[in-house]
């Protein structure tokens, strides 16, 4: 395998950023909306799906925090899977995680124009729709274009920001509690509580955004442990008093489209409807930052490491980013958002998602065999008991999806075996790794 010759990329995204990076992956528009799912589902037992679903994630977190203290490079489950499984296993989930970040861009993106609507209508359907949508991913795309450090301080104001609202409804609504909403203390329906945390599930998900760009992270053996961790204990207590807020101050939770701002209208007036949804706007602007900034760092591992063209692998000689991988995102990121349904976006991200949490998980042992000597700066307790913990809580999530959501994702491994065996009959023919 012949690595492309190019300048190095720049170590720039310290632990501030890092956090934020994880912090801006897991709050995005879901949590805008998830309070009244969850409480469809479970009604006044809904806490008790966060707690699960952020006990499932904290396991894997756990997970990704040992394996990424063993790398410095980009990658994150792309190289984890590749360096404990082999070449397919890690083209496979390189693969998905691409497909699922590119489609999770294309749904953002529709969710970011529709929130705008509130505002302004026109910009939510027809033209409109299409021009916020080139704006938000141009502008972001030139931004990360032009160096990781300008990519990181935005992502920083936005997750900063995006964060404000969410504080005032939390501030405000807790003082606006009906003691006679109390969370229920039963334990809810198995079934309607698994249904509940898978879709809570992903709302936790994105915190692995952290690990993507390990070759442009400060010290990242030290810091991506604490980024991840910090990060995950932060939204679980964030989201826990979302929920309460949102259960305890509007009584018709349940069928409500629009939660947060219709129960913020509650107890701030008009114009708390007005902020939680300029927080949603915020939020969901954020989220695609982090997906730019991030994603195409997978492109280049990927590149680099002879599985996808060489030439995504080149570095702007000036800028010092992964250009070509960042103009090819964007540009995939906005098709999808413009051609592509939202349902069929969504239903492909989110096993996807999944399966590359159970390859980290599954790595954490893997590695402990194939690196026996490897200085470890984060090791779990256990032994084997919290990956295989991990594991399984996600295969259970898995079971709870949909009939498409499988489908879907399974065709699109399908795709990607085809496109391995493509690139390994092509490297043959030319003798290349490229």
């Amino acid at each position: 395998m012949n690595k492309p010759s190019h300048p190095p990329l720049i170590r720039a995204v310290g632990l501030f950023s890092l956090t934020a990076i994880s912090i801006n992956g897991m709050v995005g528009s879901g949590i805008f909306v998830l309070p009244a799912q969850v409480a469809a589902i479970l009604g006044p037992a809904a806490l008790s799906a966060y707690l699960l679903a952020g006990l499932a994630v904290g396991l894997i977190v756990l997970c990704f925090a040992e394996v990424a203290a063993l790398f410095d490079r980009s990658g994150g489950p792309y190289l984890y899977a590749r360096t404990s499984f082999g070449d397919f296993v890690g083209f496979e989930i390189g693969w998905m995680l691409l497909l699922a970040r590119i489609t999770s861009i294309g749904a953002i993106s529709n969710a970011f124009s529709s929130y705008l609507g509130f505002f302004w209508p026109s910009l939510a359907e027809g033209a409109g729709r299409i021009i916020v949508i080139s704006l938000s991913l141009g502008v972001l795309g030139f931004i990360n274009y032009r160096g990781v450090k300008h990519g990181a301080r935005v992502n920083d104001g936005l997750t900063v920001a995006k964060l404000v609202p969410l504080a005032i409804f939390i501030a405000t609504g807790l003082f606006a509690l009906d003691p006679a909403r109390a969370p229920a203390l039963t334990l809810p329906d198995p079934i309607g509580l698994q249904k509940a945390s898978l879709l809570l599930v992903f709302a936790f998900g994105g915190f692995e955004y952290a690990v993507l760009p390990g070759e442009e992270t400060i010290n990242p053996r030290r810091n991506l442990p604490i980024a991840l961790l910090t990060a995950i204990a932060f939204v679980a207590v964030l989201y826990v008093l979302i929920q309460l807020v949102a259960q305890g101050t509007l009584p018709e939770l349940a069928t409500s489209k629009t939660p947060l701002a219709s129960a913020s209208q509650r107890f701030l007036g008009p114009a708390g409807g007005a902020l939680l949804t300029a927080g949603a706007i915020i939020s969901t602007l954020g989220t695609n930052s982090g997906n730019i900034l991030t994603v195409p760092r997978v492109i280049y591992a990927m590149a680099e490491g002879g599985q996808l063209p060489a030439f995504f692998a080149r570095v702007h000689p000036a800028f010092r980013t992964p250009h070509i991988a960042v103009v090819t995102l964007t540009l995939l990121g906005w098709a999808c958002a413009v051609y592509s349904q939202f349902a069929t976006l969504a239903a492909l991200s989110a096993i996807a998602r999944l399966v590359t949490y159970i390859a980290t998980c599954l790595a954490v042992p893997a590695l402990r065999r194939k690196m026996p000597h490897a200085e470890r700066l984060f090791v779990l307790p256990g032994g084997p008991t919290i990956p295989i913990l991990a594991v399984a809580l996600s295969v259970w999530l898995i079971f709870g999806s949909s009939q498409q959501q499988i489908l879907i994702s399974g065709v699109a491994l399908l795709v990607g075996a085809a496109v391995y065996r493509f690139r390994s009959r092509r490297s043959v023919a030319t003798g290349s790794g490229n």
